[in-house]
């Protein structure tokens, strides 16, 4: 009987870095080993694999893709060739699969039918946000996206901000990048004076920025996030 191949959760670079200054070689060894890959989007993925993996032959690769137009019912026929004995890579746009990314479904998939998981070393923003912001890295919570709508995300603020008090646990959330500003200064101007934000930018990046002030403190400060991955981070 053939033996199933592997499901690998390969992380990949925040941005335009040299990959093996943030991705160990366990990386560059999966993604030249493997031909099968569900990726969020072929161009993105094509081009990390031959930023890491410059000899491998861009032909030979297959590619499904999950992103926010997949059908639910799609996915379980994206593990066919780990049941018939390939291994399959799991690539995100940026950072690791599975989180805060629709990779996350096929790993699901992925238990319910014995496929082995391997997950990788890689950069985390949300892990590497958390590391450098000073908070609680004991209790934390992601929380994806905040609502958009002004009322909405000013109630969010404050659960959030009554959150990190009753549990001593810090918030994590991110933004679309073109509304980073907006974000900051409604935290800004919702939570108490005291209560520290984290604001984590261009993570790994020449570019990178990352600043824990009080949100009164913050008020000084001029920064510019727009269009740039930011992590917020909030603790009072």
């Amino acid at each position: 009987m053939q033996a199933q191949g592997n499901l690998f959760l390969i992380p990949c670079t925040l941005g335009n870095t040299v990959p093996l200054e943030v991705l160990p070689l366990s990386v560059k060894k999966a993604v030249e080993e493997i031909n099968h890959f569900i990726v969020e989007h072929e161009k993105n993925a094509r081009a990390f694999i031959k930023s890491i993996a410059p000899k491998k032959s861009q032909p030979d690769l297959h590619f499904s893709l999950i992103n926010k137009y997949t059908e639910e019912s799609e996915i379980p026929g994206m593990l066919t060739h780990c049941l018939n004995g390939f291994n399959i890579g799991v690539l995100s746009d940026a950072g690791c699969p599975g989180i805060a990314d629709p990779g996350a479904a096929i790993v699901e998939q992925a238990h319910i039918k014995g496929i082995k998981v391997v997950p990788l070393v890689g950069p985390s923003s949300i892990l590497l946000a958390m590391m450098a912001s000073g908070f609680n890295g004991q209790n934390f919570s992601f929380n994806g996206y905040l609502p958009i709508e002004k009322g909405e995300r000013k109630l969010e603020i404050k659960r959030l901000e009554r959150l990190s008090v009753e549990q001593n646990q810090s918030q994590v959330f991110i933004e679309t990048p073109y509304r980073n500003n907006q974000m900051l200064e409604s935290l800004i101007n919702t939570l108490h004076p005291q209560t520290h934000i984290c604001v984590a930018c261009d993570i790994t990046l020449t570019t990178e920025y990352i600043k824990t002030y009080t949100a009164n403190n913050w008020k000084n400060i001029k920064v510019d996030l727009h269009k740039r991955p930011t992590i917020f981070i909030i603790q009072k």
